[in-house]
């Protein structure tokens, strides 16, 4: 089970079962969305995340996939939750550092790296891919 949160405690969450992958994503959207050079997420089936709380949400229209994105955050304190994808029904793409403990949430490989920025090193043992893992 991982359990996590926002800054402020009004936004709870708590996820069953293992996630489907752990991925690093460096699409320009994610990288301003999270405010860092690359977002790290959980991808997890919606049916195993319980939320407690109120969730605010932005509907991206521009991500690179062309799908709307649904970027949910805490409406208190503006902490990045995560998103769910237009494209994937069902599945949602939690931010680790939201995870009460996410020193075991290491990415398993790196998406969007044709958008990555040019000072990023990746790890050479982690597959990575230009766009979307297939």
């Amino acid at each position: 089970m991982i359990e996590g949160g926002c800054n402020c405690g009004a936004i709870r969450y708590r996820i069953e079962g293992s996630p489907l992958a752990i991925a690093a994503c460096h699409c320009t959207r994610c990288r301003r969305q999270s405010g860092r050079i690359y977002s790290v997420n959980l991808v997890v089936k919606l049916s195993d995340m319980a939320v407690e709380g109120s969730l605010e949400s932005f509907e991206d229209t521009r991500s690179d996939t062309g799908n709307s994105v649904y970027r949910e955050f805490c409406g208190d304190c503006g902490s990045p939750i995560r998103s769910l994808l237009a494209g994937s029904p069902g599945i949602a793409a939690v931010k680790v550092g939201t995870a009460d403990d996410p020193a075991a949430l290491a990415p398993a490989f790196h998406v969007w790296t044709s958008m990555k920025l040019p000072w990023v090193e990746i790890p050479a043992a982690l597959p990575q891919f230009e766009r979307n893992a297939g």
